[in-house]
């Protein structure tokens, strides 16, 4: 029963802000004599409003999911621009609604382009972190977030292949939300021949993350990645080149997942870096003795302001941190979840070096 009440208040609340919108759009067509038939124009709204819903109660509605991803774009920064504008208009004697009302088109239209080449064109982060215990250097190249489907596509993907093949890494980590819920996209789009072609001296591997979990088809997914050369660790740790420890956590929407000092190694002969999609409970890692922690998830927001939220939420939602012994690193993805664009933040890739300090005995005594 709280529950259903829950999303009716949430669907409540999101009509009223719907209707909103569409008032202030109203209101600007009308200033330029371009409102026409208001039936057809609140249906229409409200199509498109709901079209993220309505597009997954059957298969051959799956194409409004693309026009309600554009939509939550709209719907954030048309809200934020409106209220700003009214403001303006309501608190300053300055009353043009057509010229108020044309300069918040403008912004949002520059604000999709500027989103949009965020999202489509990645960039290379780079860190260097030392780890003071035995080892070779290593160079690793840390991915998440990637939500392959429609939007975040095969030639995206494409371009995260052409970035990480040009840094030469010991290894490619992708941690968690590879696809965009269901792998079908993967599959249908032959995004495996893409991933195939990622290179490296000791292999691809990857977690579940949340989005893996929704989609419903684990071992469909778990059998493309093996198809496409990733190996997906679920709740194990492995030796890797016989160079470091290599552990893959289950997502927390996993309840079942395991204690992280399950997976910790036996031995302490060798660095241990785990994938977790995840950026929670760091303390665990620190405790457990984790030299390199990686995660995803956050998106850094994706869309300002949303970053203050993932801000609040995580210890670090974003970058690197080192706490104690141990190494932190948080990217905002790869790829994006609903509209295809990012504010505040950027599509990325981390490269990154690790180097030991030889004369350690490290921090277990081996």
């Amino acid at each position: 029963m709280g529950r259903i009440l829950g999303i009716t208040l949430a669907l409540g609340l999101y009509s009223i802000l719907t209707v909103y919108l569409g008032l202030n759009l109203k209101k600007w067509l009308e200033s330029i004599n371009l409102f026409r038939w208001p039936v057809f124009y609140w249906l229409l709204l409200f199509l498109v409003s709901f079209s993220f819903i309505i597009g997954r109660l059957r298969d051959s509605l799956k194409p409004l999911i693309i026009l309600g991803n554009y939509w939550m774009f709209f719907l954030e920064y048309g809200l934020l621009l409106c209220i700003l504008a009214n403001l303006v208009i309501y608190i300053t004697p300055y009353k043009n609604v057509p010229i108020m009302g044309s300069i918040v088109m403008g912004l949002l239209v520059i604000l999709f382009a500027w989103g949009s080449y965020n999202a489509y064109s990645p960039v290379v982060r780079n860190l260097e972190i030392s780890i003071d215990r035995p080892g070779e250097p290593l160079r690793l190249v840390v991915a998440s977030d990637f939500h392959l489907g429609v939007l975040s596509h095969k030639d995206h993907l494409q371009r995260f292949v052409e970035l990480s093949n040009e840094a030469k890494p010991d290894a490619v980590l992708l941690v968690g939300d590879i696809v965009d819920d269901d792998p079908i996209w993967f599959v249908d789009e032959g995004m495996n021949e893409v991933m195939k072609q990622l290179t490296s001296t000791y292999g691809v591997y990857g977690v579940l993350g949340n989005h893996e979990y929704y989609g419903g088809k684990i071992p469909e997914f778990i059998d493309e990645m093996k198809e496409s050369n990733v190996q997906i660790l679920l709740d194990e740790t492995i030796l890797v080149g016989n160079r470091f420890y290599l552990t893959g956590r289950e997502d927390l929407t996993n309840a079942e997942r395991k204690e992280l000092e399950a997976l910790k190694p036996e031995s302490g002969e060798h660095p241990w870096i785990v994938m977790n999609h995840t950026p929670q409970d760091l303390q665990e890692a620190e405790k457990a003795g984790v030299d390199f922690h990686v995660s995803g998830h956050t998106h850094l927001g994706q869309l300002w302001p949303n970053n203050f939220i993932t801000n609040q939420i995580f210890e670090v939602d974003y970058g690197h941190l080192q706490k104690d012994a141990s190494h932190f690193l948080v990217s905002s993805g790869f790829g994006f979840w609903g509209p295809p664009m990012r504010i505040g933040s950027r599509s990325e890739l981390w490269v990154v070096d690790i180097s030991f300090n030889e004369e350690s005995v490290g921090r277990y005594g081996h």
